[in-house]
């Protein structure tokens, strides 16, 4: 028997580049020639609920960037943020496509990400064709590594932890489905992620 039913990845550092992490933030700062720090110091509580779906992206970026006039438009920055996602150089997207073309077993992402990047980055990428699950963070209003995420996901697919397999690339994320009863493993390259599905019978 395949050892899992539900295989769920992370996106950002897994598949694809981060979409809103520091280097990503420092990139499109720097653009439109943004003092990082200012910036840093706004974002904070709101990139939280912006990621839950608590606010949208026009009250983030009225909180972070123009709550004082701008050159630029909200839409060419919000263009920015969407140009740093990218395919992950060594990532597992190859991988995830061999797996759901095995049809062994469904495949989602359990990722933390906010609406409008989640949609422009499953819709850019194709992931939508082959995720059955997307339990993002704007859907579910939960973060990772928060537990509530991980009994979310457990609740909705109603499979035994031990039969899905989470893979992400942040230590406390794994730790936190590890907590959970999920087996997990922390992606730090294709080439280690593929020996360790072949170790587990996976691949």
């Amino acid at each position: 028997m395949f050892p899992f039913d539900v295989i769920l990845f992370d996106v950002g550092g897994v598949l694809l580049t981060n979409g809103w992490d520091h280097r990503e933030r420092a990139a499109v700062l720097a653009q439109f020639h943004l003092d990082a720090a200012a910036f840093e110091a706004r974002h904070v509580v709101p990139y939280d609920a912006w990621e839950r779906d608590a606010i949208a992206v026009r009250a983030y970026l009225d909180l972070t960037v123009f709550y004082e006039p701008r050159s630029f438009s909200r839409e060419e920055f919000f263009n920015a943020i969407c140009a740093q996602s990218q395919l992950l150089p060594d990532g597992a997207l190859g991988i995830m496509k061999e797996l759901a073309a095995s049809d062994k077993c469904r495949l989602g992402a359990l990722n933390n990400e906010a609406r409008e990047t989640n949609q422009y980055r499953f819709d850019r990428f194709g992931l939508r064709e082959y995720f059955e699950f997307a339990f993002s963070s704007c859907y579910l209003g939960l973060r990772k590594p928060e537990p509530a995420i991980y009994r979310r996901a457990l609740d909705i697919l109603g499979k035994p932890a031990k039969r899905i397999l989470f893979i992400d690339d942040r230590t406390e994320n794994v730790a936190g489905a590890v907590a959970a009863g999920f087996k997990a493993i922390r992606f730090t390259g294709a080439e280690a992620l593929r020996q360790e599905l072949e170790n587990i019978g996976v691949l």
